[in-house]
């Protein structure tokens, strides 16, 4: 059956499967969306959430399609996600996590990598059932994307290019970072090491709000304990949704999808957004963001970071060699997108998405192209 036909988003880029993942015994539901593959097979994270859709999910898919072009990897794009807690019983999340795996072991079109509620322990499952997964411990051989911060120091190289098209300098600069998960912390640790300061930051539990700047080490080392960043005794305790409201000069959104949205993106009051999780701004907030001149890194150009990671793990190069890539790679697409924003007077997220289709669609150009399998081809 035809996606389109029930889902109502497929186009010519894709995407080339939906599969959903089923078995009752074992409390297993799940869904892998391979949305691309001309570039080559799709690497994409595996997430898991209670609460995620069949159209988040191809939304997903879709975001790192555009992402793996946009970084020049010969990758196409995809997302896999259980439906469950990730904070469940180890024993438990393991046991689905590899059922999951074995059930896609012949959808060769696609890479596991970790994503929300997921770590180098998954795919070392995922490793052990399948063979095809991307950070993975360091024991394996791997780069763990968390622990060593890949996406976290794409973020900051992004920043450090747009603070230029907001006549700002890193260094002073106030920081809000919503959701001071994997990706929140590290980036405000490598913007910390260049001088900007954290005033606000937020969790699942709450917020907490220091316009003289919180302590990006403490904050850490709270979160390592389990405790939520508002237990922090140097600021003013807050609402978790209170992280919208926060003044500063750059925000960044690291948690889930579309927290900005038309209902509160008027709230903001910051110069710049830099898109530290997947589609964590609807379109109609972008729009609205960019008509009130606040400056909007898109999603696959600013968290290119752990890809790029997991991708050139995943055929062998060493740690200092995809920090470098990362920089290099995010620095320039950055670049590209802001000399087009300037030069064209186009949305960011126009000028992303003309840089990464033109690289899908010379890609597709070389292909005999199947929305089913690139195995066809």
């Amino acid at each position: 059956m035809n996606a389109s036909d029930v889902f109502g988003f497929a186009d010519a880029l894709g995407p080339a499967r939906i599969i959903h993942v089923y078995e009752p015994s074992a409390g297993l539901k799940g869904i892998l969306v391979v949305d691309n593959v001309a570039r080559g097979p799709a690497i994409g994270g595996l997430r898991m959430a209670p609460d995620v859709s069949v159209a988040e999910c191809f939304r997903l898919a879709r975001a790192m399609t555009f992402k793996n072009a946009a970084a020049g990897l010969p990758h196409g794009g995809a997302k896999s996600v259980i439906f469950g807690d990730p904070k469940m019983p180890g024993p438990d999340k393991e046991r689905l996590i590899r059922a999951f795996a074995s059930s896609l072991r012949n959808e060769r079109d696609y890479i596991f990598a970790p994503d929300m509620g997921t770590d180098e322990n998954c795919m070392a499952w995922v490793k052990d059932e399948i063979g095809r997964a991307a950070g993975l411990p360091s024991d394996l051989g791997g780069i763990p994307l968390d622990e060593v911060g890949a996406t976290g120091w794409g973020i900051y190289q992004a920043t450090e290019i747009a603070a230029r098209y907001c006549n700002m300098k890193i260094d002073g600069a106030r920081v809000v970072i919503q959701g001071f998960g994997a990706v929140g912390r590290h980036s405000a640790r490598f913007l910390a090491q260049a001088g900007a300061v954290l005033v606000g930051a937020s969790d699942s539990r709450g917020a907490v709000y220091n316009p003289r700047g919180l302590d990006v080490s403490a904050l850490m080392e709270l979160k390592k304990t389990g405790k939520s960043v508002s237990d922090v005794t140097a600021g003013e305790k807050r609402d978790r949704d209170a992280v919208i409201d926060m003044e500063c000069d750059i925000w960044i959104p690291a948690a889930r999808p579309d927290v900005i949205n038309a209902a509160n993106a008027s709230r903001l009051n910051t110069k710049l957004i830099v898109e530290g999780a997947n589609i964590p701004v609807t379109p109609e907030a972008e729009k609205f963001l960019h008509e009130h001149d606040v400056l909007c890194v898109p999603d696959f150009i600013a968290n290119a970071g752990g890809v790029i990671c997991a991708a050139l793990e995943y055929r062998g190069v060493t740690q200092a060699m995809v920090f470098s890539s990362i920089g290099e790679k995010v620095r320039s697409n950055t670049e590209q997108v802001l000399e087009a924003v300037t030069t064209k007077a186009i949305p960011p997220r126009e000028a992303a998405l003309e840089l990464a289709e033109q690289r899908i669609r010379k890609a597709m150009s070389y292909r005999r192209w199947s929305l089913f399998s690139s195995a066809d081809n």
